[in-house]
């Protein structure tokens, strides 16, 4: 369909000059490096830019623009040699014919540049009329043509049609099964086998084939091989998670195994070294970790973090009730709302300061009030205690007393940080089979290192 011209028949000379040209032309009118340029000069020359002209401004008329035609260009330099009326123009006019904008029209050809190469009456409108009749409505036919790498490449009637029966032979009800096409055509049109086995092994995790969230987890399964799977669940066990802390948060919401070790290694030591936070708190709350830790989990934890500090939110939030909202309700019920009581809030929100940052401006001597899950040890110069209890410990002075109990559940997340913060020797409660430590206050117990160490309850000694 698309043809090279070759320099059969040239002089040596000729053929240089030949070169020279189509390097020139594809540096100059399509944007490529010189590297990318020289490349691309061996699948093709030409002589004169009346063809390539003619391809690039066919292109540009469709709304592409200059970096999606380098792209373009790049990967498939034969276009440029293509018979722009008979062999684009077609296309793009048939997918106009459909409610394809020019800004959709340039994402799908340029996600999909092999699009151009296929057959429209064999491949591109055969495979149009079966999406339309599976999604019904234009815009998801779409949609899916946007996401699409190769579902258009291969015939979908073969394909499709028996993993779409088997969705519907399980219990799926067209809006998920559209779902799972329009998201994810990769998934919906992969080898029958392969999906006879993910489906398996979804059903078995407990998710209902009726809901969403069964084909999220599809996708997932479809999408990760089983020892790619096995090491996520290992950076998660190596953060306190059990077996079924991983299956609670992957039933929530399995996409979270998608993320990368970087980014979730980045939002765990934040959230449960650095805020404190129970490991199995996100777990509850997977979807927290789709957030970017620096645009908006940080903020408004430190927004959050003041406001417990000064006793007028209370200090066991649900992460999901302040992350996941949006921005216009975060600031209406967390900042604007108590500014005459913390004056720095939204300079706070908007500088998108570090926790860290937040305790150093915070006055050092605030009063702490429980109830809490956690007990913990704040400041740099005092320590004050905020327990599970009803009552308030202020301004403890260096040497003060207490007793700190920590589960034996506790004790197996921190085998190693009791003794970091100046603690006693153990001893056992005899009803509770929990430890009881000796807890002095210090000027040395700095806010970090005791925050890691203590999980538990903080009580005066009787």
């Amino acid at each position: 369909m698309f043809k090279s011209v070759t320099s059969i028949g040239l002089s040596e000379s000729e053929q240089r000059k030949e070169h020279s040209f189509t390097v020139s032309y594809l540096i100059n009118s399509c944007g490529l490096s010189p590297k990318s340029a020289l490349l691309a000069s061996k699948k093709l020359h030409f002589k004169n830019p009346d063809r390539p002209d003619s391809v690039l401004n066919l292109f540009k008329e469709n709304g592409f623009k200059n970096t999606q035609i380098t792209k373009l260009i790049t990967n498939n330099p034969s276009f440029l040699l293509s018979d722009p009326e008979n062999t684009i123009l077609p296309k793009i006019e048939f997918l106009r014919s459909i409610g394809v904008s020019s800004s959709e029209l340039a994402d799908i050809f340029s996600y999909n540049p092999e699009l151009l190469k296929k057959s429209l009456k064999k491949n591109l409108i055969p495979n149009y009329d079966f999406l339309k009749s599976l999604l019904i409505e234009n815009e998801k036919v779409i949609t899916t043509l946007k996401r699409s790498q190769w579902s258009f490449l291969n015939n979908l009637t073969k394909t499709m049609v028996p993993n779409i029966e088997l969705l519907r032979e399980i219990g799926a009800p067209q809006s998920t099964i559209s779902f799972l096409v329009t998201t994810s055509p990769f998934a919906a049109s992969i080898q029958h086998s392969k999906l006879v086995k993910a489906v398996q092994e979804v059903k078995e995790m407990g998710f209902n084939p009726s809901r969403v969230v069964f084909m999220e987890a599809l996708k997932v399964v479809l999408s990760l091989r089983k020892p790619t799977r096995e090491y996520k669940f290992e950076i998660f066990r190596r953060w306190g998670w059990s077996k079924e802390d991983f299956l609670v948060a992957f039933r929530k919401h399995p996409c979270f195994m998608l993320l990368s070790e970087e980014k979730i290694t980045k939002a765990m030591n934040y959230l449960v070294n650095k805020l404190g936070r129970p490991s199995t708190d996100i777990a509850r709350n997977p979807v927290v970790l789709y957030y970017s830790l620096e645009k908006r989990i940080i903020p408004r934890c430190s927004v959050v973090q003041i406001l417990i500090a000064k006793d007028v939110v209370k200090n066991d939030l649900c992460l999901s009730t302040f992350i996941l909202i949006t921005e216009k309700s975060f600031l209406e019920r967390y900042v604007y709302r108590f500014e005459d009581i913390v004056s720095q809030l939204l300079s706070v929100y908007h500088s998108k300061m570090d926790l860290l940052d937040v305790e150093i401006q915070v006055q050092k001597n605030l009063v702490l009030q429980a109830p809490s899950q956690k007990g913990w040890v704040s400041s740099e110069n005092s320590c004050k205690i905020r327990t599970e209890n009803t009552y308030r410990v202020e301004k403890p002075k260096l040497g003060e007393k207490g007793i700190l109990r920590i589960s034996q559940k506790k004790q197996r997340e921190f085998p190693d940080k009791i003794s970091d913060v100046g603690f006693g020797e153990p001893m056992v409660s005899q009803k509770s089979q929990d430890k009881e430590f000796d807890f002095s206050v210090f000027h040395k117990c700095t806010f970090w290192d005791a925050r890691k160490a203590i999980s538990g309850v903080w009580r005066q000694p009787t």
